[in-house]
């Protein structure tokens, strides 16, 4: 066939047909549907990641964010939506996990109890005897109460250390009399305050409060990949980011109701207006552009290295636990 006659053949082909490119699909596993990793769920409400061309299959590992975390290990799912100190822990067993965007700049944690707990914060030793709700042993709410425990000369086994999960189940071992006390996240710390089914004893979700907890902000939920994965798909890894990212930026200018609508229906409860309340009272932990800051990254070494022999007795690089390359390309492209 003459050329001239080829390219005839290839530009009818083009015009009758043209080519659409397929969604990439991917896999990302979320540790539950607490508020810290709300950018998240927004940006797939939002429609940002079909525009960014991917077709996300959500994984709830509603046990919490250490599920999560051994599915992305195993493969299982391709980006997790957990928290920064996993990235430690992991550099301690020589498995490479590295953050992509910072979804929560702050902790969302606060320890609540029954309104007549006897457990006081000032009197750190009367938490002796009681069972503590975390959302699941190895999950940053574990680490937590155990650090308060290393803090103030106590030990583990001066408590009973108990898995329940997180949102309107974990308020229901409370309210139940399943647990003594709970550490957890918004919407579960706003809904037990609202219908008066206990009190927040300890408050990490501001400033203070995590300074008071952990010496300093204490970076919490990103998304983060393997190492084999950051080198293998890095389009793929930039194309979730863009679309965290322009969640981020979206939420800065909505109102929580405006946000709310907006949320796939799974991740939101009944209660709408208790909602939207619980998404209030967790913006001011929320990331306003996915990006790093170095100088908050020690602070989950320490935590970490207070009560995990693996972690103390490592040497950890905080430069290879996080990147903040795929955000700056993101923010160069969506921020006005």
């Amino acid at each position: 066939m003459k050329l001239w006659a080829i390219a005839a053949t290839v530009a009818a082909f083009l015009t009758a047909a043209p080519m659409t490119q397929a969604a990439e699909p991917v896999r990302i596993g979320v540790g539950s549907f607490n508020l810290n990793n709300l950018p998240f769920p927004l940006a797939v409400g939002l429609g940002y990641y079909a525009e960014e061309g991917l077709d996300v299959t959500m994984e709830n590992f509603a046990a919490g964010g250490s599920k999560a975390l051994q599915a992305l290990v195993s493969g299982s799912v391709d980006v997790g939506v957990g928290f920064y100190d996993h990235t430690i822990q992991m550099q301690s067993v020589r498995k490479e996990v590295v953050s992509v965007a910072l979804l929560a700049h702050n902790s969302g944690l606060v320890l609540a109890g029954p309104p007549n707990t006897r457990f006081d914060p000032a009197k750190p030793e009367t938490i002796k005897g009681l069972n503590v709700g975390i959302t699941a042993p190895g999950s940053s709410s574990d680490f937590f109460i155990r650090y308060y425990l290393k803090r103030h000369g106590l030990n583990p086994s001066d408590i009973g250390i108990i898995g329940v999960g997180s949102g309107p189940t974990a308020v229901v071992a409370l309210e139940q009399g399943k647990i003594d006390l709970l550490v957890n996240y918004d919407p579960a710390a706003t809904i037990l305050t609202e219908r008066k089914i206990g009190k927040i004893l300890i408050d990490g979700r501001s400033a203070a409060g995590a300074t008071d907890i952990y010496g300093g902000l204490y970076p919490t939920s990103t998304l983060y990949v393997t190492g084999a994965t950051l080198k293998a798909k890095p389009e793929m890894i930039q194309k979730a980011v863009n679309a965290t990212v322009r969640a981020m930026l979206w939420a800065q200018t909505h109102s929580a109701e405006e946000i709310m609508a907006k949320l796939p229906a799974s991740f939101v409860p009944e209660d709408k207006e208790g909602y939207a309340q619980a998404i209030r009272n967790a913006m001011p932990i929320l990331s306003p552009d996915g990006l790093f800051d170095p100088k908050t990254l020690q602070v989950p070494l320490d935590v970490l290295s207070a009560f995990n022999p693996q972690v103390a007795g490592a040497t950890i690089d905080l430069s290879k636990t996080y990147t903040n390359a795929f955000v700056e390309k993101a923010l160069a492209q969506y921020r006005k």
